[in-house]
């Protein structure tokens, strides 16, 4: 069970908007104040205005009025009503939408040291929106807004470091500013920085400074933080085994559609660890996670209902979902597909079917599949009879010790030329796993 990767994706949320002031407790006779105070053409009384219309504060919600009065105060320099400006630009609140003015008003606000300017300004020249790409200059304002104590530029500016977009990659610096943002509570920061703990890159290999920020993140509701924690507790790596935590944070991940915890956790049900075993949560569980395209869990699934463990044996659905984790290369699942075309459990009998499916397990070094394949061969079911392909099979299980393939190989070579048998031996001999079978 290894830790994800790390996300390696730019921080996804809204731009921010301006901030939201505390209420006044006497706010009608604040506003007439700010009225009177604005219409003299004092830029923070503007600016508080326009905040009220913006929100809705005292006053109807008016975005073109507070987009009026937001710009009366940026024309006089006022940095939060160049930002805001900015902003209602860049979401074409109150005035049309307009990437050009938002990066124009961005700017004066940023020259100006507004963090959060600095950090939407990053934004636009790192995507690309008002400006052409520009990683050097993103990561310029990045660096100012971090400099400011910005958690989301600390932890974009790590990103940065991390892949090396605009900068060579530096995994000191990444961890850097990810422990910045990491601690002013930033969660995607907090499990990247428990990652790069986890992983020993560009810090030491500290597997409890990685369960620290793990479960800083997973506290806060990160999804692959609470996954990660579950196998810190489940494989006790920093701190000792504990199978009951375990099931927690993979419960908590789970919940949230994480398919691998998804499918540890039906493991945890499946094999009683942490827990009783209770074979309805185990196919719960791996149903959910199969459900999301998680080959193992289909593999797992697949096989209760063959066996018919916490539910009716259910041929049918068995071979639905052998057949989803045999189409991901689950070679278990194609081996276990394969008897059931050969032997007509929950479907007609096919066997070429069966020959394919044997083939892929075998193709991955399923010797079991190699030895069934090789029969086949050689009593020409669902194929033509080819006794030097058997033998060729018989030759490549036996080396794998699978019962009765040496015998086999030795009867089949009875019918088999010397040039034959060599020209078999030879193409077993350079077969390498992975490759599809030679064919003779």
């Amino acid at each position: 069970m290894l830790a994800l990767g790390l996300t390696g994706v730019l921080l996804s949320m809204p731009l921010q908007a301006a901030p939201e002031y505390e209420k006044r407790a006497d706010l009608s006779g604040q506003l007439t104040q700010w009225v009177k105070q604005a219409l003299g053409g004092d830029a923070a009384a503007q600016r508080e205005l326009a905040q009220r219309y913006y929100d809705g504060d005292g006053v109807e919600q008016d975005y073109a009025k507070a987009f009026e009065l937001y710009s009366e105060a940026a024309e006089q320099g006022d940095a939060a009503a160049e930002f805001s400006v900015a902003y209602m630009y860049d979401m074409g609140e109150g005035v049309e939408l307009d990437d050009l003015k938002a990066v124009e008003y961005y700017t004066r606000a940023a020259e100006q040291g507004h963090a959060a300017a600095q950090f939407n300004l990053a934004l636009m020249y790192d995507e690309g929106e008002g400006v052409p790409v520009d990683d050097l200059k993103a990561i310029d304002w990045y660096q100012r807004a971090a400099e400011l104590g910005h958690a989301d530029a600390q932890y974009n500016l790590a990103i940065m470091y991390d892949e090396g977009e605009g900068v060579p990659v530096n995994d000191t610096r990444a961890a850097e500013y990810y422990l910045k943002a990491a601690q002013q509570g930033h969660a995607d920061a907090q499990y990247n920085l428990a990652l790069l703990y986890d992983h020993g890159e560009g810090v030491a290999l500290d597997d409890r400074e990685a369960v620290r920020w793990y479960t800083a993140a997973a506290e806060q509701g990160d999804a692959s933080a609470q996954y990660n924690l579950a196998i810190m507790y489940d494989e006790g790596e920093g701190m000792p085994v504990d199978d009951r935590r375990a099931i927690e944070w993979y419960r908590k991940a789970a919940e949230q559609g994480h398919a691998d915890a998804q499918y540890n956790l039906a493991l945890m049900y499946d094999e009683g660890e942490g827990t009783k075993v209770d074979d309805a949560e185990a196919i719960n569980w791996y149903t959910f996670a199969a459900e999301q395209g998680h080959a193992s869990a289909q593999y797992n699934l697949a096989l209760m209902y063959d066996e018919g463990e916490g539910t009716p044996e259910d041929n049918q659905a068995a071979i639905r979902w052998y057949t989803a984790a045999a189409e991901q290369g689950e070679v278990n699942a194609q081996y276990n597909l394969a008897i059931m075309h050969d032997e007509g459990e929950g479907t007609p009998e096919d066997n070429q079917l069966a020959i394919h499916w044997y083939g892929k397990a075998a193709s991955q070094g399923e010797g079991n599949a190699m030895f069934n394949l090789a029969i086949m061969h050689m009593n020409g079911e669902g194929t033509p009879v080819n006794t030097p392909m058997a033998y060729m099979l018989f030759a490549l299980c036996a080396g794998q010790g699978v019962e009765g393939a040496r015998n086999a190989r030795d009867i089949v070579a009875e019918d088999l030329s010397a040039s034959e048998v060599k020209r078999a031996q030879r193409a077993a001999s350079e077969w390498q796993l992975g490759e599809p079978l030679p064919t003779l």
